[in-house]
């Protein structure tokens, strides 16, 4: 029996890599000789690094300016001249205690300097990871630590965070680091969010990273200045009718901003993070002969059903007609829905446990009885 074990993280609980080990461990407990295939996921969030040094990516170290501005150590991953760039690393609000969360004064700076980093290391086409950002400053920390120059009233640079924004008078870009005219940016996010109003990232994801409704209203006028100031920057270099208004463009509310600035600025592709990571860690490869698949995440929910990991996973599995089993930490979905997408069959951690505190801490001793569930199932239908 081959089997693919393709799970994103279990968040607060396991990473990819465990999720995928216990259900392997599971597995062989009924089927010793089972050839198995551990292949961590992501969605292009949070874990896509990990997906990419799995996959055989070198990993680099680098000391960079955290989001709110102390010195952080972060990672890059690279394999030739291709870099793997998770915003998290270096701007993530995992990066920032509870208590401590500044919407208005946390920065993306750090991110560019991992970019400018994977560049000193012959970095010709960088793959951003977005997901998981403690700031809303619309990408601008990043953009500065890349050369461009942001400009008060007075012609002095404006300090870090989204709340300065609103001093913003003048984006110079003639500064920017020369390499990024060849080098070739993919921002990978399944976020759809624009950059302004109702639906963006000031009002959507700033709340969860500490803004009080004022803060939200402050970080919006100071994205609306900086998008505006961009965007007649980018007129300046070139001609009027080629400039689109990324600011309205699906994923440019992603990270607090940080798609924007990606897509205006360093002409970024944008692409579902799935995807990118099915290619990263050469998913169809490992699928080819394969009888089973497993795949899962955290929670199993609507959302996912729009494109995230499970999904991407499933998607890739039906095109070769293997059966794929969805295993989670807990779903809202009902059988018939995970049915409707494509699943054989569904497996919560949570089913198992008494509450959801005891089902995260003891994530992998479930997930190790839920791989022997699966693999006695298979065995009895194959008899």
């Amino acid at each position: 029996m081959r089997i693919v074990v393709a799970p994103d993280k279990f968040k607060n609980a396991l990473d990819a890599r465990s999720v995928g080990d216990a259900l392997a461990d599971g597995i062989r407990s009924v089927e010793a000789d089972a050839d198995i295939s551990v292949v961590p996921m992501a969605d292009g969030g949070e874990g896509t690094l990990d997906a990419a040094i799995a996959a055989g990516f070198a990993v680099s170290r680098v000391t960079v300016t955290g989001p709110l501005g102390a010195p952080v150590d972060a990672e890059f991953a690279q394999h030739a001249t291709t870099a793997v760039i998770e915003l998290a690393r270096a701007s993530g609000l995992s990066l920032v205690a509870p208590g401590h969360r500044d919407a208005l004064g946390a920065s993306s700076r750090g991110t560019g300097e991992l970019i400018a980093a994977a560049l000193a290391h012959g970095a010709t086409s960088i793959i951003l990871a977005v997901g998981g950002s403690a700031s809303s400053d619309g990408g601008a920390g990043m953009l500065a630590a890349l050369g461009a120059r942001l400009l008060d009233a007075q012609g002095e640079p404006l300090p870090d965070g989204g709340g300065a924004l609103r001093d913003l008078e003048r984006i110079e870009l003639d500064t920017l680091d020369p390499r990024l005219a060849d080098t070739r940016f993919v921002l990978a996010s399944d976020v759809d969010h624009v950059l302004l109003g109702p639906q963006g990232a000031a009002s959507v994801f700033a709340p969860q990273k500490g803004a009080s409704v004022a803060h939200v209203a402050q970080l919006e006028l100071g994205l609306t200045r900086f998008a505006r100031i961009l965007r007649a920057e980018l007129e300046r270099r070139a001609p009027r009718d080629r400039v689109k208004d990324f600011a309205q463009h699906a994923g440019a509310g992603a990270a607090g901003g940080v798609g924007f600035a990606a897509l205006a600025v360093l002409r970024a592709l944008q692409r579902p993070g799935v995807d990118v990571v099915c290619e990263l860690t050469r998913l169809r490869a490992h699928l080819a002969g394969a009888d089973l698949v497993i795949t899962g995440e955290g929670s199993l929910d609507a959302q996912s059903l729009g494109g995230k990991t499970p999904v991407g996973v499933l998607h890739a599995a039906a095109t070769l007609g293997i059966p794929t089993v969805a295993v989670c930490g807990q779903s809202s979905l009902e059988e018939s829905e995970w049915r409707a997408a494509g699943f054989s069959a569904c497996y919560a951690t949570i089913d198992r446990a008494p509450d959801r505190a005891t089902s995260i801490r003891n994530a992998r001793v479930y997930l190790t009885e839920i791989g022997a569930e699966i693999a006695a199932a298979v065995a009895a239908r194959r008899d």
